[in-house]
């Protein structure tokens, strides 16, 4: 145990050191672009633009929006059709369950038929020959 606390000691100390050094030094994102307060035009410097342009911009944001729609509506189905395929493996799990069960008590059945027709010969037997023996010794008895 003692030796397991002295080879992590190091590992803590390396950890509390790049703790600190994440709250104390800001790290810029590598390939993001620095964040920037966009420039706000004044009334006169504001840009105008053609009815061209808009719906040129429109049909750019609606083929956007249809192809997220189209996307999401893609991973939808996908889960969906994973959720049901999972559904459909706890089904047959639980129905080899229970064939497994089923089959379990039809050898236990048969194991006790089989028991039961011994058990049945062997009282028939029994019987047999105990009412042999008293029919031959009480007409012995009988006869004499």
């Amino acid at each position: 145990m003692q030796k397991s606390n002295r080879a992590l000691k190091p590992c803590g100390r390396i950890m509390a050191i790049v703790i600190l050094m994440s709250f104390l030094i800001p790290f810029r994102a590598f390939g993001a672009p620095p964040m920037e307060q966009p420039l706000t035009l004044s009334e006169s410097e504001t840009k105008r633009y053609t009815d061209s342009e808009i719906d040129l911009l429109i049909e750019d944001l609606t083929t956007a929006a249809i192809e997220a729609i189209e996307k999401a509506a893609a991973e939808a189905a996908k889960a969906a059709a994973m959720a049901s395929i999972e559904r459909e493996a706890v089904l047959l799990q639980e129905k080899a369950a229970a064939m497994r069960e089923a089959q379990r008590w039809r050898i236990e059945v048969e194991t006790t038929r089989k028991d039961m027709r011994k058990a049945g010969l062997i009282a028939g037997i029994v019987g047999l020959l105990g009412g042999l023996t008293l029919g031959i010794s009480g007409a012995l008895l009988i006869s004499r």
